[in-house]
């Protein structure tokens, strides 16, 4: 109901979600894995859901150094979307917006904010108005660690030596 009024356009809202993983043995696997945002070795899902909560898109999992935007270009979602689209998306998304452009899909997002500056009242009102519907794939995101629903493609299988 809360989308009807100014966002009946959305198809779906995206976000991120990182789970911690084991640190890997070898450095460069180290190295991809390591989230600066999550200070701990991690692997990283696209997430998206539709206004009513169905979960639509998982992406394969990403070492925890891929930036969103990287992850959204490299995993097959926009393929997923058609013309006409429009996905919600929180402030981290801005640079995704050319991406989906080029597939005819709009971006919506709060405002963003520029280093030193105010956001106006109506710009206020939209951050508002888009982060209470964002809150869908942020109970989604919740429910998939609530539930260890990715727990078992979190880690590697140890490959046993043959004699």
């Amino acid at each position: 109901m809360a989308f009807r009024h100014k966002y009946h356009n959305v198809t779906c809202i995206i976000d991120c979600l990182e789970i911690e993983v084991q640190k890997p043995s070898k450095a460069l696997h180290q190295a991809l894995s390591w989230s600066e945002y999550k200070k701990a070795n991690t692997i990283k899902y696209l997430v998206s859901c539709t206004p009513n909560g169905l979960i639509n898109y998982i992406s394969p999992g990403y070492g925890g150094r891929i930036t969103d935007t990287c992850l959204v270009e490299q995993c097959d979602f926009i393929r997923c979307l058609q013309p006409g689209m429009y996905v919600m998306a929180d402030r981290g998304f801005k640079h995704v917006e050319q991406y989906l452009r080029k597939e005819g899909v709009q971006l919506v997002r709060p405002p963003s904010v520029t280093t030193g500056a105010k956001l106006s009242k109506s710009e206020v009102r939209e951050t508002k108005q888009i982060a209470s519907l964002r809150i869908h794939v942020e109970r989604v995101i919740r429910r998939l660690r609530e539930f260890n629903m990715l727990k078992p493609h979190a880690c590697q299988p140890q490959l046993s030596k043959s004699a």
